[in-house]
């Protein structure tokens, strides 16, 4: 196949700059950018024809070339960071943000850093302050705990905690509790990184205290527990626990720090979900620390947040690291006003989207999903099979790894398309909708569709199938 003729039909870089439409995105955005992608796409095109042996498709990329660039300059102009609509049923999505933040936090938010704040800054008597005195008030009051400071996340609290007190020294630790937190991020390695000697005790599905006993020497600094949130062992299984920890650190003066993960606050259990430990129960156990997440169970922002003993919590906020691994001032802000929530539980389990999600009725979940799939049988019969079906929604976020709540969901098969097309049509969407295919259906578990989204989920879902 002779080529060159496909070369020269080519156009040339300024005869496609004068294009109507590329005209007007110069003058919306600047006529470099619209330059660097008519360049980009030219030089794509010339190695494609190279490469292609189908005269058809050659034509055709010739023939769209225009659009191409369009498409090149909305990829650096429009915003690849959006919102989207959570179909999957798992509450804490890593992978989507986790813990969604309320809307009365968001506007509250908005209000301080949109202007200065006084971040560092005290209003009483005029001098610097703590970025941690917006909300460590609220946290002891919470907890029963002396003293608190934040992180930028948990790991990262682990770390600071090791760092300050067992760096070049030993830190006991049950095997059955060394988790890999995510992302291939393991406990064992961010506890090396601090410097810290790990001891391994027990087994993985036994660990007596008796073991921490007989690995305590003069180089032990620290016994710490590791809350195994993201996975449960069943079965022929021993732990110790925090009251027991704390009595074998009182008598080897040795201080107890507990890795509690999730970060619950309330007691789920008398909401239907399984048993979790809270913040306030290791802190009455005598913990001289604690951390966990801001983002899973509590509700909040990404944070590693630090509870606990005030004459431990001084000295971590002089280690340097603390600098290096502080929280910013859109982290302290949603800190102060989620835990402004959980001064009264009962708000809290109404105001706090993640704890909306786990509490959230069968009978409101099926309302919304009658709602959503009558409106869209209306304009879809024709297109697709549509149908509400009983499902299963998770915690996730490495919280209440076993624990299932019933939900319901729609469920989409497309006559029109496949269903793999359908679920990257929704994915590429303006506002994507998140689901799960099973079955060879598109699945929308509405116990994480929020209400003020049934619409753009009904509209979205029309777009695709152009109705």
């Amino acid at each position: 196949m002779d080529k060159s003729n496909f070369f020269r039909n080519i156009p040339k870089v300024d005869i496609i700059m004068e294009n109507e439409e590329l005209i007007e995105l110069s003058t919306k955005y600047s006529r470099d950018l619209v330059l660097q992608s008519v360049r980009k796409i030219n030089d794509d095109l010339r190695e494609f024809i190279n490469k292609s042996q189908s005269e058809i498709e050659i034509t055709s990329k010739i023939s769209n070339i225009i659009n191409d660039i369009k498409n090149d300059i909305k990829k650096y102009t429009s915003y690849n960071m959006k919102k989207v609509i959570n179909g999957t049923g798992t509450i804490l999505h890593t992978n989507l943000g986790r813990a969604a933040i309320s809307e009365s936090i968001a506007d509250y938010m908005k209000k301080v850093v949109t202007g200065y704040s006084n971040l560092e800054f005290n209003l009483i008597d005029g001098q610097r302050g703590s970025r941690y005195s917006h909300f460590e008030h609220l946290i002891t009051k919470i907890t029963g705990a002396e003293a608190a400071m934040a992180v930028n996340n948990n790991a990262a609290a682990v770390l600071l905690i090791l760092s300050s007190f067992a760096q070049d020294k030993e830190v006991i630790v049950s095997r059955g509790e060394l988790v890999e937190i995510g992302g291939s991020f393991r406990v064992p390695d961010v506890m090396v990184q601090s410097g810290a000697k790990l001891v391994e005790v027990g087994t993985t599905n036994k660990t007596h205290l008796y073991d921490y006993e007989k690995a305590i020497n003069e180089e032990t600094t620290v016994l710490l527990k590791v809350h195994t949130s993201n996975y449960k062992i069943v079965g022929f299984t021993e732990s110790v626990t925090v009251s027991e920890l704390v009595g074998l650190g009182k008598k080897y003066n040795i201080p107890v720090i507990e890795d509690i993960g999730s970060g619950v606050l309330v007691d789920l259990s008398k909401y239907g979900l399984d048993y979790e430990p809270t913040v306030q129960e290791s802190i009455k156990s005598g913990a001289d620390l604690v951390c966990f997440s801001g983002d899973k169970l509590l509700g909040g922002p990404q944070a590693g947040i630090i509870v606990g003993k005030k004459t431990y919590i001084d000295k971590i906020k002089k280690h340097p690291l603390t600098r290096a691994l502080r929280i910013d001032k859109f982290t302290a802000i949603a800190l102060e006003c989620v835990f402004h929530e959980y001064l009264d539980e009962e708000k809290a389990i109404k105001n706090i989207p993640t704890m909306q999600m786990i509490n959230k009725s069968i009978d409101e979940i099926t309302n919304n999903a009658e709602k959503l799939i009558e409106k869209l049988k209306n304009d879809l019969y024709k297109v697709c099979q549509l149908s509400i079906e009983d499902c299963e929604s998770q915690i996730g976020g490495g919280s209440l790894p076993i624990e299932r709540i019933k939900s319901k969901c729609i469920t989409i098969k497309p006559y029109t398309m496949t269903t793999a097309s359908l679920e990257r049509n929704l994915r590429h969407a303006d506002t994507p909708i998140i689901g799960r295919v099973i079955n060879d259906k598109f699945i929308i578990d509405l116990r994480t569709v929020f209400s003020n989204e049934i619409d753009i989920v009904y509209n979205t879902i029309k777009e695709v199938f152009n109705c």
